[in-house]
């Protein structure tokens, strides 16, 4: 079983790792470039991503973790004295919080909300100027609570191998 968990860490520590570097680069540097357009092409940008994003690759990468975070943080809970599985819960309950619940609540409602407005109206422009207010800070938010899951599920991993 220890073998399995330590399999399953591993794959929590490459998808949020992705996910870390996702985020981390909205946070860094996409989002600065987008807020340097006329509001109507940094509009055009993000709601093009909004809806490229969504593919096999993507959903791969962002539920399948979710999926892994799931089975990690009930072995951790079920199997609380074996080595590293408060690091299992702390991971996961990081990339399910941080990740899955901050992005439903928080990032899709503002991508709606940005791809119901015309780009080239006021009403466009004031809402791109809210969208990158909210949006951005929250994807901060995503982007540590992935750094922390990366970071939980390695010790979790270093003490299921060791």
């Amino acid at each position: 079983m220890n073998g399995l968990l330590a399999v399953l860490n591993l794959v929590a520590i490459l998808g949020s790792g992705i996910m870390a570097g996702l985020f981390f680069a909205f946070s860094s540097f996409i989002m600065t470039a987008f807020s340097r357009l006329p509001p109507e092409q940094g509009i055009a940008a993000m709601n093009s991503i909004n809806v490229t994003i969504l593919n096999a690759t993507f959903g791969l990468a962002f539920f399948g973790t979710a999926i892994v975070c799931l089975v990690l943080g009930i072995a951790g809970f079920l199997r609380w004295d074996m080595p590293g599985s408060a690091w299992m819960i702390l991971g996961s309950l990081a990339y399910l919080i941080g990740t899955i619940a901050v992005t439903i609540i928080f990032n899709v409602p503002l991508n709606d909300a940005l791809a119901a407005v015309a780009p080239a109206s006021s009403e466009g422009a004031a809402m791109w100027s809210r969208y990158l207010a909210q949006w951005l800070p929250w994807n901060h938010v995503r982007t540590l609570a992935n750094m922390v899951a990366l970071a939980a599920f390695a010790l979790a991993f270093s003490r299921l191998a060791a």
